[in-house]
């Protein structure tokens, strides 16, 4: 019998997504998800099964301006052509944004070094109905001073038992956080924070203590104790999902065709 070897090409994705009506976004049987959507848009566009690689998770109702995902194609479109087809085949809450083939040893979550969310909060008395999806809004008073004081206790590598889930099956909590900064924007507060990994809910525990501290709640110097004593009870609120979005994945050398 004469074997006959098929050279597969991968295929490199950036893609936006709304959250909101997705499950998250891993696939999951018998409800909406990104990666759910994307398999099937893409099945039904090569005629053969696809599977999709994401560089991680997002959960239910978080969002993502630069998700990473690779798929393998025997034959198919140029991958340039992926954003204009995918335009008129996928759902409107979802967007690739580019495309392009990448070397076999890259992988959309091993390659990564790291990611960047971003979490938007609004503070006017009123909510805006037309940034509500994407902000939390938190009105009354905020001081940003004692906020900017707590934020360097989080930089550099810290077990994060306080600022995750508590049912998080992970066993290593330790993480590095690289940046942790505010910027205003008129009635809108954007916190960005870069890190080589995250646990479940963590950024969204972090902006959580981060609004406790605005309002007076937490004290800034709380900070390296609450790190210590690896307790989520300690820690503040968990901010909700809607305000926060996925806004890059890093990526060192990476070789592309």
């Amino acid at each position: 019998m004469q074997w006959v070897v098929v050279q597969l090409t991968k295929i490199k994705l950036v893609v936006s997504y709304d959250g909101t009506d997705f499950h998250g976004f891993a696939r999951q049987p018998k409800v909406r998800t990104v990666q759910g959507e994307l398999e099937s848009t893409l099945t039904r566009l090569l005629t053969c099964p696809t599977e999709v690689v994401g560089s991680g998770r997002t959960d239910a109702g978080v969002h993502a301006k630069a998700q990473v995902v690779h798929f393998h194609q025997d034959k198919g479109p140029e991958a340039k052509r992926y954003p204009y087809i995918l335009r008129r085949s996928l759902p409107k809450d979802i967007v690739v944004t580019s495309a392009c083939e990448v070397d076999s040893n890259f992988h959309a979550r091993f390659s990564a070094v790291g990611k960047t969310y971003r979490y938007t909060l609004q503070t006017s008395r009123v909510e805006d109905i037309f940034t509500s999806r994407y902000a939390w809004h938190v009105p009354g008073k905020l001081n940003l001073n004692p906020v900017e004081r707590a934020l360097p206790y989080f930089i550099g590598e810290h077990d994060f038992t306080s600022f995750c889930a508590s049912a998080t099956p992970v066993k290593d909590k330790v993480r590095r956080l690289t940046e942790l900064r505010l910027e205003a924007e008129g009635s809108f507060v954007h916190v960005y924070c870069s890190g080589t990994g995250f646990l479940q809910y963590m950024v969204r525990i972090i902006v959580g203590t981060l609004v406790d501290i605005g309002r007076g709640r937490l004290h800034p110097d709380s900070i390296p104790r609450i790190l210590e004593a690896r307790d989520r009870r300690l820690a503040g609120q968990t901010a909700p999902p809607n305000g926060l979005i996925l806004w890059k994945v890093h990526y060192g050398e990476e070789q592309s065709k």
